[in-house]
């Protein structure tokens, strides 16, 4: 079928033919057709004797033969259809195409030499031919011409195949671009993009893939009520559905503290954390929010060393501070149930002790930490994730950092447990394998900035975690400000438009022609086009991405039945 396809390229529209470049250089290509029929970002197949070469458009410039041409105005001083002539000889436009791929496509059918070919590949004797890296060049006036669907199916697989997804549509011709979603899950990536492009709609379509794919299990950390329940698109006015309602005996809702309302709604179950689940790691995690001093990890050492793990915060929680009391001969000491006395009884500095009690009130008054849960919602939100479910958290009022930092590393902390021993288990007893998991992240470089980096959850998981079936999603508007190894470790990224150069860097960190692909990313419409890269895509490319609409959810479900025609129902019943 390859083959077929290959050798219907020649009926294919040459656009253009090579003249020069390398591999370090990319390939420069003499436009044979108007430079309005090409822009930048075009996918283009070069055809070479055996093998097709297929390259992406980064710049595209002008050339005279002779500058004179290019400086003189001949439309002015010549007959018209001499100049339009002398146009086509002598002034030109060269495209600068970024050469990505390689594919064999074997000998001219009707030749001797094809049956070989083939007999050759399926004996094992020779691979069947497969897209590879770019390792040599086409030749001198090699023809160059658009990739048509068939070329995009081969590169970036089938709607209709298994574990592809439609992520959006080429430029030029809307030839549908697929995302797959079996490599995409494997390790973890990012969606970034400025405020206002678009990225939670990106983000609202993606998550919708996987969920329909269901190979994965997905836990959103929803800061803003996004995802979960239908909305309001706050730029259009227009109703924006939620996951849970299209995906409604697979996606959860749950809502933050007991009692708590998302859009006027109830969720499926509600999050209340329990004190012992406190650790003193997820204190000093707080340490830029809180403004911690430099003493607080010795004083925490000092509560979990007497009290322990499980009754540290409760314990700590429970003290007063600044309380005294006064003895039979008047002197003024600490009260026994104060933290200054603590502080004595354990040897550290009363001024410590007190200042991260003060600071940790914000803590304490938090009213979804509690020392009885109604129930184990922790273990409930991780028993669904096992069962295949998909997770929405949403923060509903609790939208300060205090509360995303807290609760995100928290709760994935126990899952990056939870995971370990199931894969460990799996590894070594033959248990059943562990079911991916990807966790969705919004505001990421909150957690994943230079600072906060090494002590979150979400960092190890980035750098180690792919190994035990957990990648992350990440979804921010400032990349720049992501510690560059987490940035390092993303494979798939899907950019929409960013304007700061710090952050167009970053997207592009650790990618082979990033110096092709900066200028592309910069002029990307604000709107729906992104830019796609990395692990999960054979080779970067811009699309526009599909719209997050009713035609996306048929697309995607198939049409949902509508009420009957009654003469239609009258008719079946006999009447």
């Amino acid at each position: 079928m390859l083959l077929q396809e290959t050798n219907s390229h020649n009926n294919q529209k040459i656009i253009g033919y090579v003249v020069g470049g390398g591999l370090k250089e990319n390939l420069r290509i003499r436009l044979t057709v108007p430079a309005q029929q090409v822009q930048e970002g075009s996918f283009v197949v070069i055809e070479s004797g055996n093998w097709l070469y297929y390259g992406l458009v980064i710049d595209m410039q002008l050339g005279a033969t002779d500058p004179r041409f290019a400086d003189e105005q001949s439309e002015k001083r010549l007959p018209l259809e001499l100049a339009n002539l002398l146009h086509g000889q002598t002034l030109y436009t060269n495209l600068v195409v970024l050469p990505a791929l390689m594919l064999e496509r074997g000998p001219d059918p009707d030749s001797p030499e094809y049956a070989s070919w083939r007999d050759a590949i399926e004996a094992g004797l020779q691979e069947q031919p497969h897209p590879l890296p770019v390792k040599t060049l086409p030749p001198h006036h090699a023809s160059v011409r658009l990739a048509n669907p068939g070329d995009i199916a081969e590169i970036f697989g089938k709607p209709e195949q298994p574990g592809y997804f439609t992520i959006g549509y080429t430029l030029e011709q809307e030839h549908p671009v697929c995302l797959n979603l079996e490599k995409f899950v494997q390790r973890s990536s990012g969606v970034f993009g400025a405020t206002g492009t678009g990225k939670s709609f990106l983000t609202r379509i993606v998550l919708s893939g996987l969920i329909h794919y269901n190979r994965a299990s997905v836990l959103v950390f929803d800061m803003h009520n996004e995802y979960g329940l239908d909305d309001i698109a706050s730029d259009s006015g227009q109703r924006v559905i939620g996951l849970r309602t299209k995906f409604p005996s697979r996606v959860r809702v749950v809502g933050l503290g007991s009692g708590a309302m998302i859009r006027g709604k109830t969720p499926d179950f509600h999050l209340e954390i329990a004190m012992k689940d406190i650790q003193s790691e997820d204190i000093e995690l707080l340490t830029r929010e809180l403004n911690l001093k430099e003493t607080t990890p010795t004083t925490l050492e000092a509560l979990v060393s007497i009290f322990g793990y499980e009754n540290w915060f409760a314990a700590f929680r429970s003290m007063k501070s600044g309380a005294i009391i006064e003895t039979e001969d008047g002197k003024k000491i600490p009260a026994p149930d104060s933290v200054a006395a603590w502080a004595l009884s354990a040897g550290v500095n009363v001024m410590a002790a007190e200042g991260l009690h003060s600071k940790l009130r914000r803590v304490f008054r938090l009213p979804y930490i509690v020392e009885q849960p109604a129930s184990d919602s922790v273990n409930e939100i991780i028993k669904a994730l096992e069962a295949g479910q998909h997770v929405v958290l949403s923060f509903g009022k609790y939208e300060s950092d205090l509360d995303y930092l807290l609760v995100s590393n928290l709760l994935t902390r126990k899952i990056r447990e939870r995971w370990e021993q199931q894969t460990n288990r799996f590894r070594t007893s033959g248990e059943q394998e562990p079911r991916p998991l990807v966790i969705a992240l919004e505001e990421a470089h909150k957690l994943l900035n230079r600072e906060m980096a090494v002590q979150t959850t979400f960092s190890t998981i980035a750098r180690e975690l792919r190994k035990y079936y957990v990648t992350l999603l990440i979804v921010d508007q400032r990349p720049s400000q992501i510690y560059d190894e987490v940035m390092s470790q993303l494979g798939t990224r899907i950019s929409g438009w960013l304007g700061d150069e710090d952050d167009i860097r970053a997207v592009l960190s650790g990618l082979a022609g990033r110096e092709a692909l900066r200028g592309m990313l910069a002029r990307l419409q604000p709107k729906e086009e992104v830019l796609l890269l990395g692990w999960g895509l054979p080779m970067p490319l811009p699309v526009r991405s599909r719209r997050y609409d009713e035609r996306f959810w048929e697309e995607l479900l198939g049409k949902e039945p509508g009420r009957r025609d009654q003469t239609k129902i009258m008719k079946e019943l006999g009447f």
